[in-house]
Formats: structure tokens, sequence, C-alpha cells
């Protein structure tokens, strides 16, 4: 049997692993804003709010929850630093770039799915 994402035959066993392996990374990159909060955090640090202003839409107990299981899975850093008021800046690990190549993939067909779909549209009010 020959497989839609490589040229190799896959046992049922095979395939059931591969099942998995996607199952682990949705689940600890699920949801609608953890891939967006790690392209945020690609330019540098940043604080909170800079965060939340930068994810129009995020709420501020949603992005708190998100950066906790992010610094849990090792992809984000937080340190606070005591001044007054106390400043907390986030910070993608170096374990994060392993997630590079999955970012830009994932970019790269987000903008083709948004062009195929417009052209779609004007052909059919064209129509």
């Amino acid at each position: 049997m020959e497989t839609h994402f490589g040229n190799e035959a896959h046992s049922p066993e095979a395939c059931n692993a591969s099942v998995m392996a996607v199952k682990d990374a949705l689940y600890v990159l699920n949801g609608k804003w953890k891939l967006p909060l790690i392209v945020t955090l690609s330019n540098g640090a940043k604080r909170f709010n800079d965060i939340q202003r930068s994810l129009d839409g995020i709420t501020p107990k949603i992005l708190s929850k998100e950066l906790r299981e992010l610094e849990m899975n090792e992809f984000v850093t937080r340190t606070v630093f005591p001044t007054t008021p106390v400043s907390v800046m986030y910070e993608l690990t170096p374990y994060s770039r392993s997630l590079d190549k999955v970012v830009t993939e994932l970019k790269n067909w987000g903008m083709q799915h948004r062009e195929r779909i417009i052209k779609g549209i004007r052909k059919a009010s064209a129509a």
C-alpha cells in the first residue's frame, strides 16, 4: 500500500505509529493560538501585553493558559524581573527551533490555500 504522504509501503503497524505521532504533535500544538503565539515570539522576547496586542482576539485568560502549556512543553521560557512593578518576559527556547520547518510549511500552505479559495470565490461570482 502506497501512502499519500510518502513513497514507501506501510504496514498497519507503521500506519498506526504515524497516526500516533501526528496525534502527539497536535496534542502539544492544539488550538488556534499555539502556533501564532510561537510565530509572534519568533521575533524576540515579549511582555504579556505585547503578545496579547500581537494576537488580536486572544483573551488574557487564554493567553496565560497557552503560555503555561508552551512553557511546560519546553517551547517558551518565562523570566521574571524583580522590578517595580514586576516585569515578565516570554521568549522561545532553542528547542522551539525544531518547529521552524513546520511553521514555514504551514505558512506557505496557508498562503496558497487562501489564494485558491479567493480565486474560487471570484470564479463563482463571475459565473
